[in-house]
């Protein structure tokens, strides 16, 4: 009873959060130009954005079975997918819970140890945390005004004027901040030992340890260039899929696929936020974004974000509840003779 509660409760908070990042992005839009721009839109290439999305999805499951291998297990691709799927829907519930849910769906169907599948799904988070850093480094010495630009107005600039207004100078709270952060450091090295009883430190500590061990794997593959080349093939799709649906709008047609990689980082970062299915920071990003560094105007910004987000929201949600109740079937397994 409890922890349907607590559940609850979670869902709420995050539920909450995404509505006033919503609220954030279209606080000041012209609704009447935002509809229009809607109904002018040349919905065709969603479809388009939809497969690219399709098959970067069925070259992570099969990357999935690749980490999967060296436990002792061969589950096929399929489930694999069904399992990432099913995960994808939950993450529409709860951030994160579908980690657990597309290991428990796939250890159900595989006979597979849970918690050996956790940590699998740990390296390839790992993995798709470094791709992403090493695609946003690309672009920053490719582009580095334009990101610099963005950080500055949409982030840096409003986050500056609210410690001036709390602290009267900025270098007052990075001192305050360098303080606190080398005596956390100091004192988590020195009591690590004691900290380890505490779950939530027991929790990080076990995590680094995850992400150094999940490195460290991934060198004993038996398949490492398929595990390579699915990793570049997956990121490949997302920008293609991120790239396809700027020519469902006038306003954003001009914009080449190196436009498209900088929505990708901004939209990668934004789907990282606490919230379901990065609801709210996705659109505030990518519309901020495009405002920013290609002048699209505000609305047009955000119909490119609705599109984006909610063509593969559904996607997901058709996909996933069609997966859920693939992978979670009882097998009919025939009778005794």
């Amino acid at each position: 009873m409890r922890k349907n509660i607590l559940q609850t409760l979670k869902f709420m908070a995050f539920l909450g959060v995404g509505i006033l990042l919503l609220w954030i992005a279209f606080r000041n839009v012209k609704f009447d130009r935002l509809v229009a721009g809607l109904k002018e839109a040349d919905y065709s290439w969603l479809l388009l954005s939809v497969f690219f999305g399709f098959v970067a999805f069925v070259s992570r499951a099969r990357r999935w079975v690749l980490l999967v291998n060296p436990l002792g297990f061969n589950p096929s691709t399929k489930n694999a997918f069904y399992a990432l799927m099913t995960g994808y829907l939950a993450n529409l519930a709860l951030p994160r819970i579908g980690e657990i849910t597309r290991c428990v769906a796939l250890g159900k169907k595989e006979k597979i140890p849970v918690d050996q599948l956790i940590g699998t799904v740990v390296v390839e988070r790992t993995i798709d945390f470094i791709s992403l850093l090493l695609i946003m480094i690309v672009l920053i010495f490719t582009s580095g005004n334009q990101i610099g630009l963005f950080l500055k107005e949409s982030i840096l600039v409003p986050v500056q004027q609210k410690i001036t207004l709390l602290f009267g100078n900025t270098w007052i709270l990075w001192v305050i901040l360098l303080a606190l952060g080398s005596v956390s450091l100091i004192l988590m090295v020195k009591f690590k030992h004691s900290l380890r009883k505490i779950r939530f430190f027991s929790k990080m500590f076990d995590l680094a340890r995850g992400i150094i061990n999940g490195l460290k794997t991934i060198t004993n593959l038996k398949s490492k260039w398929e595990f390579i080349f699915h990793t570049v093939f997956i990121w490949v799709n997302y920008s293609l899929m991120t790239w396809v649906v700027v020519f469902s709008i006038e306003s954003t047609s001009h914009l080449t696929y190196g436009n498209s990689i900088f929505i990708l980082v901004i939209g990668g970062l934004a789907m990282s936020a606490p919230v379901q299915s990065g609801l709210g920071a996705f659109h505030y990003f990518v519309s901020q974004g495009l405002l920013i560094v290609n002048g699209i105007p505000v609305e047009d910004g955000l119909v490119y974000a609705l599109l984006t987000h909610e063509s593969q929201l559904i996607f997901v949600s058709i996909i996933g509840t069609i997966s859920f109740f693939i992978i979670f079937k009882k097998d009919k397994t025939p009778p005794n003779p």
